[in-house]
């Protein structure tokens, strides 16, 4: 049975040390428009955020607006956006996505996450980034990162993304759920790698399971 009450403070420490070291933790997706937010969150499922906005830089100077990409021919939209993976399905959902934010929303991302996460395309991951960057609603951002570092600090011993979402919003403060999550997705990219992780490096060390089981 989770300890909560040690868990929070756990987080409490993990936090402190993760804030001092990634002050400047945020969204790392390009966008200007919060429809092009959506759009580059749908395509960062299983791709790194850097060829994301390698290809949204072009991808929003030729589709302009949600009406732009709601009449997008799929083959081409393919070809556009190929290089993140997927690109089938993605394009398939990015299209049927548009769409519906124009029938149902007039074109407008909306900022509730049981609308967002109706539209095609569009998990919990997706609409949390969106309703914490577009909106200020804060958000636990259950990415490979969160999975992973949030595992081996010990926060969770769950997999499933749902799980692990409601693991941390019981013991991480509701106003820090979106910023502790840009930090474990820098921390992760910086430190914790999936294979070699900088362990002899880490800030958060002497708080982690994982070194104090594997390598301490």
């Amino acid at each position: 049975m989770r300890d909560i009450e040690a868990l929070k403070k756990k987080v409490k420490k993990v936090s402190k040390l993760l804030f001092q070291t990634y002050p400047e933790a945020t969204c790392s997706l390009d966008y200007k428009e919060p429809f092009q937010l959506l759009i580059a969150t749908i395509l960062a499922a299983q791709c790194t955020d850097l060829r994301v906005n390698i290809v949204t830089k072009d991808l929003f100077k030729k589709y302009e607006t949600v009406y732009d990409f709601a009449r997008a021919n799929p083959e081409e939209l393919e070809q556009d956006i190929k290089s993140t993976g997927f690109y089938r399905n993605k394009a398939k959902n990015i299209i049927a996505c548009c769409q519906k934010l124009i029938k149902e929303h007039n074109g407008e991302v909306p900022g509730n996450i049981d609308d967002l996460v109706a539209l095609p395309g569009v998990g919990r991951k997706t609409a949390n980034v969106v309703l914490s960057n577009i909106f200020g609603i804060p958000g636990v951002i259950v990415d490979t990162h969160c999975i992973r570092l949030s595992n081996r600090i010990g926060l969770t011993e769950n997999e499933d993304p749902v799980k692990i979402e409601n693991d941390l919003m019981e013991i991480i403060p509701h106003k820090d759920w979106s910023k502790f999550s840009n930090n474990l997705v820098y921390h992760g990219r910086a430190i914790c790698d999936a294979r070699k992780p900088k362990c002899e490096i880490c800030p958060i060390s002497r708080h982690c399971v994982f070194f104090n089981n594997n390598v301490k």
